[in-house]
């Protein structure tokens, strides 16, 4: 009997190998059907499943379909030098603001132009999914993502704003009686849980009214809550807001920021040292986020943050119209500040991927299993002497830039700096 339906010729050739090597040639033709595109030679960092070295990524049909070192050249359809590069899952940027559009009475970040289009500052940096954060309310938020998240390539998840009109104004946030847990609860339970992964609650001039109905409204929907804690003379206690307010899995964000009235940091502004509390914060599961933007990061805060071993959860840009063009710029920018300040490379990514994945509670997110949707990148570190600005223009140097080569996205190429997934151009002699 013959051992394929060749030819003849063809068949008395295999049958003559040894079976092992049969075993191979059939393994190659069926990785050949299945992987659509396959990455060679990078350095792999998955921090989920603790994977941190040379490997080999395979997509097929817009999952991981492989991690291993060695995949076969000729078992892809389509194979992708990346030598020298590092591969990481998607980057997530858990703070932005993306709720973009023309509402003439919007003076804050809610359907305003304020707000910034996600994929003209995601695919670039390596980023596959953002978070907005608190832009829209129970109220708009059928409408954000109406003109928003359903006509945007990246993944737009959001945290849904204690204030039914979201943030369209900084006196419209203080309105009480615009905080309905029970509605905010009910948009997140029953109309969209697939989108909606929190609660946001900032810049209230009162006390700890809007906490605590950003923390009812959580408790109802089983998310966690970020606080954008502030705007209050004299400032209300962050060590309250910790310890009695907070639940374990609540974000405080804008970390580092440093502000002379109306917010409480957490180094002493007098002694710079990290208040003790903070350490003990964190322990019991309070959740950090950098949440950069416009006027959020000093290096009087991150600096000696970081000296004293006290360190972000979470890692992210709060993009923005008054952040872009500022000490932030993007998601890449604020990840090698931190490379700066001496975190290695791979603290940085799982501050970008697995760690916010698990904030809110999306574990299909930020990671490489075998399975998942395919959202990763590829960064070339350069080496250098780069400057990095906080929001009061103070420099600092670093020696290290991550620089977003190629993104994929569910398996897609979306973005390619320099041509990497390109075919060739075959010059005529």
């Amino acid at each position: 009997m013959s051992c394929f339906n060749k030819t003849a010729a063809f068949e008395k050739m295999f049958c003559k190998l040894p079976i092992f090597f049969v075993f191979l040639i059939i393994c190659q033709f069926s990785y050949a059907q299945e992987i659509d595109i396959l990455f060679k030679g990078a350095h792999v960092i998955d921090p989920k499943n603790k994977i941190d070295s040379k490997m080999d990524v395979a997509i097929s049909d817009g999952k991981i379909f492989r991690v291993a070192k060695d995949i076969p050249i000729g078992s892809a359809r389509k194979t992708i030098d990346v030598t020298g590069f590092y591969i990481t899952p998607g980057i997530i940027d858990m703070h932005v603001h993306v709720f973009q559009g023309t509402d003439k009475n919007s003076t804050s970040v809610g359907n305003s132009s304020r707000s910034q289009q996600a994929d003209a500052f995601s695919f670039r940096t390596g980023v596959t999914t953002v978070v907005d954060a608190g832009s829209s309310g129970w109220r708009n938020f059928p409408l954000f993502k109406e003109q928003t998240i359903d006509k945007a390539q990246t993944r737009i998840l959001a945290f849904l704003n204690v204030i039914g009109n979201g943030m369209i104004g900084r006196f419209q946030e203080q309105d009480v009686t615009d905080m309905n847990p029970v509605m905010n609860a009910h948009m997140i339970n029953r109309l969209y849980p697939n989108i909606l992964v929190g609660i946001k609650s900032a810049h209230y001039w009162g006390e700890f009214t809007s906490v605590d109905k950003a923390v009812e409204s959580g408790k109802l929907a089983n998310v966690p809550i970020m606080v954008d804690f502030g705007e209050h003379n004299p400032a209300n206690s962050i060590e309250s807001l910790f310890l009695k307010h907070f639940r374990p899995g609540d974000i405080f964000t804008h970390t580092f920021s440093e502000i002379s009235t109306g917010r409480e940091s957490v180094v002493d502004e007098k002694t710079r040292k990290v208040k003790p509390f903070v350490f003990e914060a964190q322990k019991r599961g309070v959740i950090f986020d950098v949440g950069h933007g416009g006027g959020a990061f000093s290096w009087a805060q991150a600096v000696p943050s970081f000296q004293q071993g006290f360190y972000p959860d979470v890692i992210s840009s709060d993009l923005h119209d008054q952040s872009m063009n500022s000490g932030m710029k993007d998601m890449a920018n604020v990840m090698s500040k931190f490379l700066a300040l001496g975190m290695n490379l791979q603290d940085v990514i799982l501050r970008s991927t697995w760690n916010p994945a698990q904030v809110i509670k999306r574990p299909d997110l930020g990671h490489l299993s075998v399975g998942s949707e395919a959202d990763l990148a590829v960064f070339n570190v350069r080496e250098g002497k780069f400057g990095y600005t906080d929001v009061r223009k103070i420099a600092v140097s670093g020696t290290k830039k991550l620089e977003a080569e190629l993104t994929l996205r569910a398996g897609k190429v979306v973005w390619d700096l320099n041509g990497l997934s390109g075919q060739k151009w075959a010059v005529e002699k």
